[in-house]
């Protein structure tokens, strides 16, 4: 595990997946039929379960002009400033159930904001970071 520190709240623009986790990869393809990729762009995965229990997702990225996303009237949501514990995953295309597994490790972690979510920073197409925000 590692530590990884946010500098600044980030607004992000969402597409919700109609299920967990069958409708993951749907969500990010909504959410890419909008944009084009772009190695400036940050791309993310949120998640973090209801009142009743059930897994919310939503698949997100930041704009890179203005009202890019905006005018497509997406679910806005607010990534926090502040401490994280990660594990970053290699190859995350080829190991998708890493990304279950480095979860189910972070949120043991004692420290984790109860208050939270679980973020997947896609920091490139093939690697990405799964984070837990600290107290």
């Amino acid at each position: 595990m590692e530590y990884f520190n946010l500098d600044s709240d980030s607004i992000v623009f969402c597409v919700t997946a109609t299920t967990f986790p069958e409708g993951v990869l749907a969500a990010h393809k909504t959410l890419h039929s909008f944009i084009s990729h772009n190695p400036n762009r940050k791309y993310y995965g949120i998640s973090y379960s209801d009142k009743k229990g059930k897994i919310v997702y939503k698949a997100a990225a930041t704009e890179l002009i203005t009202n890019e996303l905006r005018k497509h009237s997406l679910e806005l949501f607010t990534i926090k400033k502040g401490a994280y514990i990660c594990i970053t995953v290699i190859n995350f295309r080829n190991t998708i159930h890493k990304i279950g597994d480095s979860f189910a490790s972070l949120l043991l972690h004692p420290d984790i904001d109860p208050n939270g979510y679980c973020l997947e920073w896609y920091f490139n197409q093939e690697d990405c970071k799964c984070m837990v925000k600290l107290k």
